[in-house]
C-alpha cells in the first residue's frame, strides 16, 4: 500500500465511515444499538485468551444484529456496566465490552 498503511477491513471500513460506530465499552448510560460484531478483542492484556472472550460473550447473548442498552454504570470508574441485550440483562467488565463493537443510535455520545 502507498505511503505505508495496512489494508482496512470489511468492519474497519464501516466503523471509520460510521461516527456512532464504536466499543460498547467506551458507551455512556442510555446508549442504545445493534451488535456489529463480537472479536474477543480487547486491545488489552486478559486473564483469558481472545477466543475464550469471544465464546462467553456469544453465550451471554452478545450476537450480531442483537439490540443492546447501558442500563446502568458502575459507582466508581463507571465500572462495571450493566447491559441490556436483546431480552436479557448482563453486567460485565468495560475492558470486556470492548470486545463488542456497536452501531448506536442517532446521537448519542
Amino acid at each position: 500500500m502507498p505511503d505505508g498503511l495496512a489494508p482496512v477491513s470489511g468492519l474497519e471500513a464501516a466503523l471509520a465511515a460510521t461516527p456512532s460506530a464504536r466499543s460498547l465499552g467506551e458507551a455512556s448510560l442510555g446508549d442504545k444499538g445493534v451488535i456489529l460484531s463480537v472479536t474477543g478483542r480487547t486491545g488489552a492484556a486478559e486473564a483469558v485468551d481472545a477466543e475464550e472472550l469471544e465464546r462467553r460473550l456469544l453465550e451471554m447473548g452478545f450476537v450480531e444484529g442483537a439490540r443492546v442498552e447501558v442500563l446502568h454504570e458502575g459507582l466508581f470508574g463507571r465500572d462495571p456496566i450493566a447491559v441490556r441485550v436483546d431480552d436479557s440483562r448482563v453486567a460485565l467488565r468495560r475492558r470486556e465490552a470492548s470486545a463488542v463493537s456497536v452501531l448506536f443510535d442517532g446521537n448519542q455520545s
